[in-house]
């Protein structure tokens, strides 16, 4: 009767463990794109690609340790619950590729409807909104923007509240600055945050892409590997 391979079976462990850092590194970058979006206003429906990657890094992280246990123990029920647990990874990954292409040729426009939606809380004077105004000033400042979609104005009558510093560029000589533009008797940055907040989600959805199909690559590489070790337990 053939023996297992050592290098086979060793060569399956390390994958696994490497695969469960993969796993725990697209959960947290899925993670951190998902609060970063929702922080910035984005409608749920343009994260979907992300919500399906959080979910696929949690259960990548369950197969790698499953993985390393069966390569180690030569258990062939668990080498075999890793596999269609691998392949089922393998579907939804090209599945989350798929829908973040598809978001990317869609996203300008989901993008604008959501903002417009959103500049109704910017010029909300009633309080309940204070906490996402006060957190989108903190954007702007960070960003050098200003408003959602046509600056300065998305904030309406909330621009000339008394001491408002809403849009103000702090930049030390901000009329010779390209940033900065004057608006009402103030210097304001120039570039609305839509832009900004554009780039952020175009490059999000890049990162998504990027990760679900270089690591569907190396999945197809664990399944060769488990299905080797798989048959090579069973003839032995």
């Amino acid at each position: 009767m053939a023996g297992v391979s050592s290098c086979i079976k060793y060569s399956m462990f390390i994958f696994n463990f490497l695969f469960w850092v993969c796993g725990s590194i697209i959960l947290g970058v899925s993670i951190w794109i998902r609060v970063s979006g929702a922080q910035q206003g984005m409608d749920s429906s343009m994260l979907t690609g992300v919500n399906l990657l959080i979910a696929v890094g949690s259960i990548i992280m369950v197969l790698g340790f499953l993985g390393c246990c069966g390569a180690v123990r030569e258990s062939r029920c668990m080498l075999m619950l890793f596999f269609i647990g691998l392949l089922l990874i393998v579907i939804l990954q090209v599945t989350g590729g798929i829908l973040g292409a598809v978001y990317k040729s869609q996203v300008e426009l989901a993008l604008n409807l959501t903002l417009t939606a959103n500049i109704e809380a910017l010029q909300s004077t009633t309080g309940a909104q204070k906490e996402y105004q006060e957190a989108f000033q903190k954007f702007e400042r960070e960003n050098q923007c200003c408003g959602l979609l046509n600056g300065a104005e998305d904030w309406g009558k909330n621009f000339n509240e008394p001491a408002s510093k809403i849009c103000n560029c702090e930049l030390e000589k901000p009329s010779s600055s390209d940033l900065c533009t004057e608006y009402q008797g103030r210097y304001i940055y120039k570039k609305p945050c839509g832009e900004v907040i554009m780039k952020i989600v175009k490059d999000n959805l890049a990162i998504i892409m990027g990760i679900s199909f270089g690591l569907a690559v190396i999945e197809i590489l664990g399944l060769v590997f488990s299905m080797t070790l798989y048959c090579q337990i069973r003839r032995k």
